[in-house]
Formats: C-alpha cells, structure tokens, sequence
C-alpha cells in the first residue's frame, strides 16, 4: 500500500468522530489493521465490543477521509513527522498510557524516547518567586543534566518560564499544544515557539487548522503527563490545569512533584493540597528533583562552566549597562532612555531573556538576572 494511503488512514483514525483513542486500538486489534477498519461493513462494526450503532456510523460514512487525506498532504509537504500508535518510533513513555492519542505531529526535531524528560506546568499568573524557582530549579538540572528536554504547554505564567529557561540554559524543550501546529496561543509566544521548533519541539494531536478551544487544553494534558518520566507544579490555584496534569500523571503511575508555598497563599493552594495528601513530593530544589527520580550524574571539576557574559551586542550592551545602573526599569523607561522603538525593543528583550541575561517582572518591569 502506498505510504502516503497508509498515513492518511492512520490520521482518519484518530479523528473520527466520538471514537476516543480506547476505542480506536480496540478496532483494530479486533479487524487486524488500521486499513480494515475502513473497509468493514457497519453489520460487522456493530458486532464489535463497545463500538454502537452511532459509531458504526460515523465509520461507514467516511466523510472524514477527505480531511485526513488533506492533512497527510499538509504534514508530508511540511515535514511535521507523523507519531502513530503501533509504529516502532511512537515514543515508549506515552506507548504505556492506554488513552494516549493513536496519531499525533511533531513541528521540530526531538528525540521523544529521551532518557530524561520533566514536564513542568503551573498557574497562568505565575508570581515573580514561582518564576524564580522555575528558573533556578531548571538551571540547576542543566547544569548536571545537558540532555534533559523540559516539557510544557506554552501558556502564560509557568508554562512559558520554564520554556525560556530551558531554552536559555541550551536544553532542548517540547511545547504541547491544545490546537493545531498552523496556530500559535497565545500568538505573543510565537517567537519562543520558532526557538522551540528548532530546539525540541511543537506537539499536537488535532488537526493543522484546529483552533484553541477550552477542551483542547484539558485533553492535552494527558500528553503533558505521559510523555516524561514526571511532572513538577510549580504554583497552582485550588482547580486548574496544572492539578489535572497531576492527577494524570497519578493515574499513569508517574512521580508527581511540587513545590510548597505559603498557607493561604492563592496560588500555592494546589500545590500544598497535593503535598498534604500525599499525591506529589515536596520540592524546593534540582536536588530534589534528582533525588526522587534517581537521577545520577557524574561529578567532574570539568563540568560546564556558565558563560557569565554571552557576547552581546552594541545595542543589548547599552540595555545591560543601563539595567545594571538603574537596578529595575519598566519597558517603557527603557525605550525614553535609549530612544529605541518599543516593538524592536521588546524584541531584542526577548533575546536577553532567552540568554539568562535579564528578568521579566510583573508590569513588563525588567532587570539583571545574573
């Protein structure tokens, strides 16, 4: 069969409707391969444990097979590299999770069967000490760990510090994302989501042109919990995003861990819960961390040694100057005091940032990080 029928009947897979991802591996452990579930009749599909008349249905009617044929010829055109469930590539951590999705895309190059992968996730309205420790705890890993790749969700607060961490300290990062590759939400991310793309990572299980939609997020999450080997919260309200990733990562018998915060702290109260009744460790370093993985490095008075002072250039030298006198500035500020237009300014922060030089406080205030 030809590579490009194959692929598309293995996307069609994956979206026909109301299947699930249970469901699909049951179909074709039941007829054998993906290719004859579209080809049996809807008499037969009916026969099938837990497949009902109204998903016979939807299978027969096939209308859905024009869309996957479209999207084969979107990802093959592209080079987004294809993941489906029963191929030797398909990663191994996410194999051991039953509803795990039958078909997703990589945007990137990143080695998914990785021998260390942390997710890490957390409030949207992360506070500048969540951000700190996010960065700490990310740089420290790095320091003894250069191949661990950080896994996130590109959403504000945590989701994207500890993308920017990862990428400042040269690890690689995978962004899963709850719509299609073709968007990027929030849109002021893509310019760490194009880092990202060439040093991890964009992850997604819907198709290209799948726009954001609440219920996308909370489904990704399972990808979020299966594809490393734990998931750190750094922050989180009562309810959220990050406690349902965690009660993910539980169900697939994967080490979730947390950092405390303060009693009554609003954004600390996840975390605490999850430390209280003891569904995540206490956290509060990268020795920790590395302690309740088992994760062992070798110590050598030949280990990396961070570059204090990357090379900047005569404009981001002006901005470090300027930061390291006035202690903290507001963008603003800085654009009066160095008559440089905002939108190339907020660029040109952006890369500072992305090299640990400088700090993004609440109020787009910013200052030195090293």
């Amino acid at each position: 069969m030809p590579e490009n029928l194959s692929l598309k009947h293995k996307i069609a897979l994956g979206i026909i409707p109301r299947i699930g991802d249970i469901n699909a591996r049951k179909l074709v452990s039941h007829l054998g391969s993906v290719e004859a579930v579209f080809s049996e009749s809807y008499r037969n599909l009916i026969r099938i444990p837990g497949i009902g008349s109204e998903l016979a249905k939807s299978i027969t009617e096939r209308s859905y097979l024009e869309k996957a044929e479209k999207e084969a010829l979107h990802v093959t055109k592209n080079n987004i590299r294809t993941y489906f469930y029963l191929d030797d590539d398909y990663p191994g951590r996410l194999r051991q999770c039953e509803d795990s999705p039958v078909v997703f895309f990589l945007k990137g190059r990143c080695d998914l069967d990785s021998p260390k992968i942390l997710s890490v996730v957390g409030t949207r309205n992360s506070s500048s000490r969540g951000r700190e420790i996010c960065n700490r705890i990310i740089e420290d890993l790095a320091e003894h760990f250069p191949d661990l790749i950080i896994v996130s969700g590109l959403a504000y607060g945590i989701d994207i510090t500890s993308h920017k961490a990862a990428l400042g300290n040269n690890l690689q990062t995978v962004a899963i994302l709850g719509h299609g590759l073709d968007t990027v939400y929030p849109s002021v991310h893509r310019p760490v989501a194009e880092k990202i793309v060439k040093n991890g990572g964009l992850i997604s299980d819907f198709l290209s042109d799948a726009l954001p939609e609440r219920n996308n997020f909370i489904k990704r999450n399972r990808i979020i919990a299966g594809i490393s080997d734990a998931t750190l919260i750094i922050e989180s309200g009562k309810k959220g995003g990050a406690l349902i990733t965690a009660d993910i990562a539980g169900s697939y018998n994967r080490d979730v861990l947390a950092v405390p915060g303060r009693p009554g702290d609003q954004w600390s109260a996840g975390c605490n819960s999850l430390i209280k009744y003891n569904r995540a460790a206490l956290v509060e370093s990268a020795e920790d961390v590395e302690y309740f993985l088992n994760w062992q490095y070798e110590k050598s008075t030949g280990s990396r040694q961070k570059k204090l002072f990357p090379e900047l250039d005569e404009t981001e030298k002006s901005i470090y100057d300027l930061l390291s006198a006035e202690s903290e500035l507001s963008i603003d500020s800085i654009c009066r005091s160095l008559n440089i237009p905002v939108f190339k300014l907020s660029a040109i922060l952006l890369q500072m940032e992305l090299k640990g030089l400088v700090k993004n406080c609440p109020g787009n205030i910013y200052r030195i990080a090293l």
